[in-house]
């Protein structure tokens, strides 16, 4: 395993598992202590974790981790959602793609449409969409290039979506709360909050664990979302609520 994999294996192991010993970590990866001190040193260094006496957790105040580590994250749930949310997808259709990593994974399944429109402030999404062998309409926003999500962001980004209407936004989370809404640890949300004013239907694409995790920016609030898609790990309580507020919850896939 590559360690930018492994990392992103951490990263889920603590998500799931919360405050964890290193000797955890050690048989769960099945290597050894000086590999996992030196993954713990990289993603302490980096914001990613806090390393306790013989253990380590998360870093909730720092959730902003890079777009290829985040694909790398609950990965086999985020295909499920992102197989789920492209069959909601017609010929004809104008659509956004934000740059989260679930959306990210639903590019391989728009290789059948070929009178589509997709505009998206995701390099990576653009890169993808170039490499289908079909007949799209990419259109991309402008505005200042963001490094750890690979996407385009600012006035001019903003700006752009606002001259536009589409017919559906698919977008990511870091975190759900039934409260505040949808949010983000990307502090440039602005671009977020345009993109669900210029589309008639707002598809919100989130895993399980995102739920009851309150990230500092408000993208938009529950009442907004039309379709939520997730996976089946959602606990019925959850899904209650999201049903009392008028969202259509569609489940991907079994456990």
């Amino acid at each position: 395993m590559k360690p930018v994999e492994r990392h992103a294996k951490i990263l889920e192991y603590l998500q799931q598992n919360g405050r964890t010993s290193v000797e955890a970590l050690i048989a769960h990866f099945n290597t050894t202590g000086t590999t996992i001190r030196k993954d713990l040193t990289r993603l302490q260094q980096e914001g990613a974790v806090i390393r306790t006496y013989g253990g380590v957790m998360l870093n909730r105040e720092e959730g902003d981790q890079p777009i290829d580590r985040k694909t790398l994250i609950n990965t086999e749930k985020k295909k499920r959602i992102a197989s789920c949310a492209a069959s909601l997808i017609s010929e004809g259709d104008s659509l956004i793609f934000d740059a989260g990593s679930t959306v990210l994974q639903m590019v391989p399944h728009l290789a059948k449409f070929n009178n589509i429109t997709v505009m998206t402030n995701s390099l990576s999404i653009v890169v993808e969409l170039n490499e289908l062998d079909n007949d799209q309409v990419i259109l991309m926003p402008g505005g200042t290039y963001r490094r750890t999500s690979a996407s385009f962001h600012g006035s001019l980004a903003e700006s752009a979506f606002s001259q536009f209407g589409f017919d559906t936004l698919f977008i990511g989370a870091d975190g759900v709360d039934m409260n505040a809404g949808v949010t983000t640890f990307n502090e440039v949300f602005a671009v977020s909050q345009a993109m669900c004013n210029a589309a008639k239907k707002i598809v919100l694409l989130v895993d399980s664990s995102k739920f009851g995790r309150r990230s500092p920016n408000v993208v938009c609030s529950l009442d907004t979302v039309d379709v939520l898609i997730t996976d089946s790990d959602i606990s019925d309580g959850t899904f209650a609520q999201l049903r009392e507020k008028g969202i259509d919850v569609i489940i991907a896939g079994d456990k």
